[in-house]
């Protein structure tokens, strides 16, 4: 099948990464397919993707149809070249109008878009999904959302590509680590954890900046001079983490004593950690090898900043499959969807609450060989069944797209 392809090569425009490319994209041509991808830099369009914000929708009415316009002309020069069957997104509304994708249709190539973050911004999608003849969805509590805004969802769950996610023959170097970005409730949990004397390192965009402990003015063997600690103070509070420091200092420490239930940090007490555990973004590579070093390898199932709402969101996620498919032990909180992929305490360990997450930590720690038991049969659980390859397959055949 000739399929034309377009999307970033992240959903993380802020930092460098290939990982829709390696997930998505890498796994058609390794299906034989042919593929011709977009030639245009998404990078902004993907900093700029909320028409709420007054700034970026200005942003967007002006970029869109400069967008639309190329894609356009790039998709008719490849299918007079060789007809495509098949337009393959990973778009917002923000990146291509809904009548381009109408004009993609009447050349008479079918179209899928497929989306990831449906679970708590479905409505970032809301104006071109309808237009699509399908939309490729891992969010199966979605789908009736998707048909009621007339849409036509195909439930297909993330995975990952073994070819890019595999073991690496490296020493374990750590007992607990998280590699992704610091937002939500993460920061509160991975304090609980280190409170309780649990070693969690951790790296990904958001921790150096927000969450590091503000280093420490040189200690001067006299008294120090007013005027030069006045300065030192006011450049401190021109930085974030000055900001934060001093927020620190102002606020009660949190009570994280024992209990019969967990207590996390309340929203406004500051969160600081060592800067020997905080750690910037890792290379792609990099974070693979990540999983192969450390003993536990940990996930959050929570989306966003729902744990603030009456209604948290809970996702499977794309790190659900990259940590067993590259041969890490992995721990993530409990949800009924993951039971359809792996067979819990088996395959994966899921904890329940942040109390149940320290115990398990402690237990997984100290029992090795259960510990490796499950990891290796994660890692075969995923060879088997849960790579992009297997899941294209199966969306294609749903389409009738199988043998083009």
């Amino acid at each position: 099948m000739r399929i034309f392809y377009a999307s970033d090569s992240t959903p993380n425009p802020f930092f460098q990464s290939d990982l829709w490319r390696n997930n998505l994209y890498l796994p058609l041509v390794d299906l034989g397919h042919d593929v011709v991808e977009f030639d245009y830099d998404l990078r902004e369009t993907f900093q700029n993707l909320s028409p709420e914000d007054q700034q970026q929708k200005a942003f967007i009415e002006k970029n869109r149809p400069v967008i639309s316009a190329e894609l356009l002309r790039q998709l008719e020069i490849a299918h007079t070249a060789k007809p495509i069957q098949l337009f393959f997104s990973y778009f917002n509304d923000a990146c291509v109008t809904p009548e381009t994708i109408d004009e993609i249709k009447a050349m008479g190539i079918k179209t899928v878009n497929w989306y990831c973050n449906g679970s708590y911004q479905l409505h970032l999608v809301s104006e071109i999904a309808p237009h699509f003849d399908w939309c490729l969805a891992p969010e199966q509590f979605r789908l009736k959302d998707y048909v009621a805004m007339g849409a036509h969802p195909i439930y297909s769950q993330e995975a990952a590509n073994p070819t890019i996610y595999k073991p690496y023959d490296l020493a374990i170097e750590f007992d607990v680590t998280f590699v992704g970005q610091a937002y939500g409730d993460r920061p509160a949990h991975i304090k609980y954890l280190r409170d309780r004397g649990i070693d969690v390192r951790l790296w990904g965009y958001g921790w150096r900046e927000h969450y590091m402990e503000p280093t420490k003015p040189e200690v001067l063997s006299q008294k120090p001079d007013p005027l030069k600690r006045a300065l030192y103070i006011g450049r401190r509070l021109t930085t974030l983490e000055g900001w934060h420091a001093a927020l620190n200092r102002l606020t009660a420490a949190n009570d994280t004593g024992g209990g019969a239930e967990p207590v996390l940090p309340p929203e406004s007490t500051k969160i600081a950690f060592p800067s020997e555990v905080v750690n910037g973004v890792l290379s792609d590579l990099e974070m693979i090898q990540m999983y192969s070093r450390s003993r536990i390898n940990l996930g959050f199932s929570s989306c966003g900043e729902t744990h603030k709402t009456e209604e948290r969101v809970l996702q499977v996620r794309l790190r659900d499959f990259e940590v067993p498919m590259s041969g890490g032990f992995y721990m993530v909180e409990y949800m009924e969807e993951l039971e359809e992929f792996y067979k819990i305490g088996k395959e994966i360990v899921c904890y329940t609450d942040v109390h149940d997450l320290a115990d398990k930590i402690k237990y997984y720690l100290r029992h090795d060989a259960e510990r490796d038991a499950i990891r290796l049969a994660g890692h075969e659980r995923c060879l088997r069944d849960h790579t992009w390859q297997k899941r294209f397959r199966k969306a294609f055949e749903k389409m009738g797209l199988s043998k083009c």
